[in-house]
């Protein structure tokens, strides 16, 4: 390696250490000038954070944050240790990337002797000169026009992808240009926003919504334009059920402008638990259509429906495929949220923006849980429709957990809101406001108050609704918490004994 001959910059800071009245360890020289990027500006906050602190402080049961706390399956677990410990020592690498035109298989791996001779490894993950000779390498060993390489993900992963979502999508799938995987649906989301919202763009926003879509909006420079989800009062007395939550024809119209550069869809919707029917998404299909508007469409519940609901595929409709990402998750499909691996599924003029934002960050996602969630999507695939597969045998579990709660809630008069997918119910407090009075002029809505002191004092965690919504909204949706029931029948139990404490003591003399 050369170096620049010249004083070293150990001797550069001694002279000027030495020099009067300075010190180069001095802990006066503080930075004046501000920091912060302007895209941060507003979205520091976060309720979650604090919501966690005090769910790990005071709760005995947490029925708050969205994630199982029974195991995954055992197929996949058991496809994370084959993987981990069996003899295909490059699982421990960077994930493979391959050549546009091929196929995953005739892809020249990173470790191939070409590369190792030519001491090119590292520049495949990276935007460089050596790019140029590397292609030539490739088309000298594998005789195929050879494009930039692109991080799609690991070839089993996003071949089986394919292959899975060309079946229910009903269309031909090339994993190497209509699938990505990324670091969870959360990063999808954000790739997403990234890619595809300029400076003063407007996206609408469906509320209640996922909190993060917000600030991911705003921080790509976009304006979020939001339109609520009405609930209308159910009829003969009957719970309310997350489909009496629509949307105003009307007013979702009235959202739709020259502005508007995409519209974020969640179905099943977290946190309301709503399964979008096929006539709603029409009227969302018909007026992207109208309005040339892209559409962001979270599917990571897309497997937990229930009471016999469809999931539609927003992409499936006419004139949407070409305007459509899905984003799924495998921390959701196969109960796994730590394993942090979500995909994304659309047409290349699209995906083509969607990679430069990855290729140009994160780029790659760990490759031995990409194995393992590929060997499961493939024993689902073999095992589709049929009372073995997990997609089948897990909502048929969560429903009964669903059931189980929305029981024990409506005893204690904590009204819910029956959800028709999700992990997620939530539930009418208004009867219980007795225990928590209002604060007149307060800021903070009052779900949130009613949240934090319900997990000092009663041990037991959840979410405001609130948290779901845009400030100028908040209020207007003050009277509900979020229940996760994607937990441990012993969970459920739990908090089914504080909630049955707590009546007693509501109507003890």
């Amino acid at each position: 390696m050369l170096r620049r001959a010249g004083p070293s910059l150990r001797h550069f800071l001694l002279e000027r250490k030495s020099g009067a009245g300075y010190s180069s360890y001095s802990g006066e020289a503080k930075m004046s000038r501000p920091v912060q990027a302007r895209r941060l500006e507003g979205i520091d906050k976060n309720i979650w954070v604090e919501l966690v602190k005090l769910a790990a402080t005071y709760s005995t049961v947490n029925l708050g944050q969205g994630f199982p706390d029974f195991p995954p399956p055992d197929f996949l677990t058991e496809a994370a240790v084959r993987a981990l410990s069996g003899e295909n020592h490059m699982l421990h690498q960077y994930t493979r990337a391959f050549v546009r035109g091929q196929t995953p298989s005739s892809a020249i791996p990173p470790h191939s002797p070409v590369f190792q001779a030519a001491g090119l490894e590292d520049a495949l993950h990276a935007q460089s000169p050596f790019q140029g000779l590397i292609h030539d390498l490739g088309g000298f060993c594998n005789p195929v026009p050879t494009p930039p390489l692109t991080p799609q993900g690991h070839p089993p992963l996003v071949k089986v992808l394919a292959q899975f979502f060309g079946k229910l999508l009903g269309r031909d799938l090339d994993p190497m240009t209509n699938v990505m995987v990324t670091v969870g649906a959360y990063q999808a989301l954000f790739y997403c926003f990234q890619a595809f919202v300029d400076e003063g763009d407007e996206v609408i926003i469906i509320e209640p919504f996922f909190d993060c879509y917000e600030p991911m909006v705003k921080m790509a420079g976009g304006l979020p334009v939001f339109v609520p989800l009405r609930p209308k009062a159910p009829k003969d007395g009957k719970l309310m059920s997350s489909a009496d939550w629509q949307l105003d024809p009307a007013e979702l119209a009235s959202k739709f402008s020259e502005q508007t550069k995409a519209i974020v869809l969640n179905s099943p919707n977290n946190p309301l638990g709503k399964v979008f029917s096929r006539g709603e998404l029409e009227l969302i299909a018909d007026l992207c259509v109208k309005h040339d508007v892209l559409c962001i469409s979270d599917e990571v519940y897309e497997w937990l429906v229930y009471d016999g609901k469809e999931h539609v595929r927003i992409a499936s409709l006419r004139g949407m495929w070409d305007r459509t990402v899905i984003i799924g998750s495998a921390g959701k499909t196969f109960s796994a949220t730590g394993w942090k691996v979500g995909w994304t599924v659309g047409p290349n003029r699209l995906l083509q923006h969607v990679r430069t934002v990855h290729q140009n960050s994160v780029y790659h996602c760990a490759t031995i849980a990409q194995d393992a969630v590929a060997q499961g999507f493939q024993r689902e695939l073999e095992l589709y429709g049929k009372p073995e597969s997990y997609f089948i045998q897990l909502p048929t579990e969560l429903q009964k957990k669903r059931d189980w709660l929305v029981q024990s809630l409506d005893a204690v008069g904590m009204k819910p809101i029956v959800p028709e997918g999700t992990y997620f119910l939530v539930a009418d407090i208004s009867q219980f406001k007795s225990d928590v009075p209002d604060v007149p002029d307060s800021d903070e809505p009052y779900d949130s108050r009613f949240a934090k002191w319900m997990v000092k004092n009663k041990g037991l965690a959840t979410i405001p609704l609130s948290s779901f919504y845009c400030r100028a909204h908040k209020n207007n949706y003050s009277h509900f918490i979020r229940f996760c029931f994607a937990k441990e029948d012993a969970t459920l139990k739990a908090a089914n004994d504080i909630l049955q404490k707590w009546k007693q003591e509501k109507t003890s003399p």
